[in-house]
C-alpha cells in the first residue's frame, strides 16, 4: 500500500488528521504484466512495429478507488474516483469519524463538547450558520446515534430537578461529582457571561441591606448616642445602586447571548431563588433611601413596579410547591428558599411606607404562612431534602432572615413593636445565637459570590434589634443592637475586601460555572468494548478484503456477459 499525503479538509475547526491510502497491484500481477509486455515487444519487433505498449493498457478493467483513514479512530471512508481528476470526497473532520468510537458519550447537541454555542440564544445562534454542521454531518451523526437514541436530546430542554441532586454536590449545588461528566471542558476558561451566575445579585443584597442598617443607626432614637453621620448611609446607598445597575446590565447581556444557560439556572433548585433577589434589592433601596434624597411620601407606583414581578414569580414557585410534582417543596427545599419568602415581608414594609396598609397585611400573611412551611420542612431534615448540608455552612444564616423581616414588617404596619413583632424577633434572635456560638462557622469553605446573600439576614436581624431597643430602651437592648450591627458591618467589609482580591488580584471570582453544564441524563459507557482507534492496519486490511471480493464479483459478471 502507498500512503499519500494527508488530505486537507475545508473544515478547519476540527483537528482530525487523515491519510489517503491508494490501492497498488500485488507483486504477482506486476510480474505478469512485465512478462506480457516483453512478449508483446518481441512480437511487435518481428512485425516491424516499434510502438511501445503501456502497462496500464494491459491491466484488467477495474474501478479505481482511494481511501482516507482517520488517525484518531481508524475509520476509513471509501471514495470512488470521479471523472474529474481533482474532485475528491473528503472525510468530515469532526473527531467522531468512527460511529462506534466514543459516540455513546457524545451524541447530538450534547455531543459538541467544548462548543459554547450550545448555550447561546437561538436568535443569536441563527446568525452564525457557518459554525453549524452541514446537513451531511447531521445525517452521519444521526446514523451513528442509532444505538444511543435516548441520549440524543436538545440542550434547550429543561433538566429534571432530580438530575441536579444526582450530578451536583455542596450546599449550593455548584460542584460536580467526580463520577459525572459535563458538556463543556473543565480545563479551559469559559466566556465571561457563561461564568457570571445569578448569585451575583447577592452582592447587591448585602450592600443595599447595609444602607438600610446605617439609615436606622443614623435616625433611630435608640442609637442617637452614637452620632452616626447620614453620609455613610448615602455612600452605601449609592454604592449599592451602582452595583445593582452593573450586575443587572451584565446579567441582561447574559440573557441576550446565553439564554439557554439562564434557563438552566432557573431550573436549578437553589439558584431559582436568586431570581427574587433583584426585586428585593430594589425594595431595600427604596426603604433605605437617604433622608436628604427621600421625598415626603413615596409614590405607590414604586411599590407596584418592584413588588409586581416578585409576586408573579412567587405565584409560579409556590404553585410548584403546592402541586406536588417533581418540584414539590419537600424535594427542592433548601435554605436559599427563604429568599422566595422574605421578599413578602420586605414588600409589606415598603407598602406601609407608601400608605397601602391592607396590601402590607396581605403580603405579611402570605410570607408568614410559607415561612412556617419552609422552616418546618428544613428543620425536619426530610430524606428528600438533599440540598441541606450536614456540616455547618454560612447558608444557615438564611434561617434568621424571614423572622427578622417579619418582626420589622409587623411593627411598620401597626406602628408598634408589639407582642407579635417581639415573638418573631425572639425566634430570629435564638436562631442567630445558635449559629454564632459555632466557632467554625466561616472556616473551611471555599469563597463564593453567593456568600453575599448570607450577610443580609445578619443585617436584617440588626435592624430588628434596633427597633426592639426603641420599644424597650435599656442598656442590654442598646448594647445588643450595637453588637449585632458591628458584626454585620464587619462581615460585609470582610466580604467586600475578599471580593476585590478575588476579582482583581487572584482572578478567581468567577470560575467556570460547572452547575449549568451537566448532562440531562447520566452518560453510562457501553458494555461492549470499543474497538481501538489506533489499530489502522486491521481496519484497512478488512476494508481492502471486502473491496477485492467486490471487484472479483464485478469481473466475473463481465466475463459472463
Amino acid at each position: 500500500m502507498n500512503n499519500g499525503a494527508s488530505a486537507t479538509s475545508p473544515h478547519n475547526s476540527f483537528q482530525t488528521h487523515f491519510l489517503d491510502i491508494h490501492e497498488v497491484l500485488p507483486e504477482d500481477e506486476e510480474e505478469e504484466g512485465v512478462i506480457k509486455m516483453e512478449d508483446n515487444k518481441l512480437t511487435s519487433s518481428k512485425k516491424g512495429l516499434q510502438k511501445p505498449v503501456k502497462l496500464r493498457e494491459l491491466k484488467r478493467p477495474q474501478r479505481s478507488f482511494n481511501r482516507q483513514v482517520s488517525l484518531e479512530t481508524g475509520f476509513s471512508v471509501l471514495g470512488v474516483e470521479s471523472k474529474a481528476k481533482d474532485e475528491k470526497k473528503v472525510l468530515w473532520r469532526s473527531g467522531r469519524s468512527f460511529g462506534g468510537f466514543d459516540s455513546a458519550n457524545r451524541v447530538g447537541a450534547e455531543a459538541r463538547k467544548g462548543d459554547f454555542n450550545i448555550f447561546r440564544t437561538k436568535s443569536t445562534l441563527s446568525k452564525q450558520n457557518s459554525l453549524l454542521p452541514t446537513r451531511k454531518e447531521k445525517e452521519m451523526e444521526t446514523q451513528r446515534a442509532e444505538g444511543a437514541t435516548g441520549l440524543n436530546e436538545p440542550v434547550n430542554k429543561s433538566v429534571p430537578v432530580g438530575r441536579y441532586f444526582d450530578a451536583l454536590r455542596g450546599p449550593e449545588l455548584d460542584q460536580v461529582k467526580d463520577s459525572e461528566d459535563i458538556l463543556l471542558p473543565k480545563d479551559e476558561i469559559w466566556p465571561f457571561l457563561l461564568r457570571f451566575p445569578i448569585n451575583c445579585f447577592g452582592i447587591c443584597l448585602g450592600l443595599s441591606s447595609q444602607a438600610v442598617l446605617w439609615r436606622a443607626l443614623s435616625t433611630s432614637p435608640a442609637t442617637k448616642f452614637l452620632h452616626v453621620t447620614p453620609f455613610i448611609n448615602l455612600s452605601l446607598w449609592l454604592l449599592a445602586l451602582a452595583t445593582l445597575i452593573s450586575v443587572s446590565v451584565t446579567y441582561l447581556l447574559k440573557c441576550i447571548h446565553y439564554f439557554e444557560a439562564v434557563k438552566r439556572e432557573y431550573f436549578h433548585p437553589v439558584r431559582v431563588n436568586f431570581f427574587f433577589a433583584p426585586w428585593v434589592v430594589c425594595m431595600f433601596l427604596a426603604i433605605g433611601l437617604p433622608p436628604m434624597l427621600e421625598p415626603a411620601k413615596l409614590h405607590p407606583a414604586i411599590w407596584c413596579a418592584f413588588m409586581g414581578p416578585y409576586f408573579f414569580l412567587e405565584l409560579k414557585i409556590y404553585g410548584q410547591w403546592l402541586s406536588g410534582g417533581k418540584r414539590r417543596l419537600c424535594k427542592v427545599a433548601n435554605p436559599s428558599s427563604h429568599l422566595s419568602v422574605v421578599g413578602n415581608f420586605v414588600g409589606a414594609i415598603l407598602a406601609s411606607k407608601v400608605g397601602w396598609i391592607e396590601a402590607a397585611k396581605f403580603l405579611w400573611s402570605i410570607g408568614f404562612a410559607h415561612y412556617i412551611v419552609v422552616f418546618v420542612t428544613l428543620y425536619q431534615r426530610l430524606p428528600t431534602s438533599e440540598a441541606l448540608p450536614k456540616e455547618l455552612h454560612p447558608v444557615y444564616s438564611m434561617f434568621i432572615a424571614a423572622p427578622s423581616a417579619a418582626s420589622i414588617a409587623w411593627g411598620s404596619i401597626y406602628s408598634e413593636f408589639d407582642g407579635c413583632s417581639r415573638t418573631c424577633f425572639f425566634i430570629a434572635l435564638f436562631l442567630y445565637i445558635s449559629l454564632v456560638v459555632r466557632i467554625n462557622f466561616f472556616t473551611g469553605f471555599r469563597f463564593s459570590v453567593a456568600w453575599w446573600s448570607y450577610t443580609f439576614p445578619m443585617t436584617t436581624a440588626s435592624v430588628a434589634t434596633i427597633k426592639y431597643a426603641e420599644q424597650v430602651p435599656s442598656v442590654l437592648s442598646k448594647g445588643l443592637a450595637l453588637c449585632l450591627s458591628f458584626m454585620s458591618s464587619t462581615m460585609v467589609s470582610v466580604l467586600f475586601v475578599s471580593t476585590l482580591l478575588h476579582a482583581f488580584f487572584w482572578n478567581t471570582l468567577f470560575p467556570n460555572d460547572l452547575a449549568i453544564a451537566i448532562t440531562k441524563k447520566r452518560l453510562v459507557k457501553e458494555k461492549k468494548p470499543f474497538k481501538k482507534g489506533y489499530d489502522i492496519k486491521r481496519w484497512t486490511k478488512q476494508a481492502l478484503t471486502k473491496n477485492n471480493s467486490g471487484d472479483k464479483e464485478f469481473n466475473g459478471e463481465n466475463k459472463v456477459v
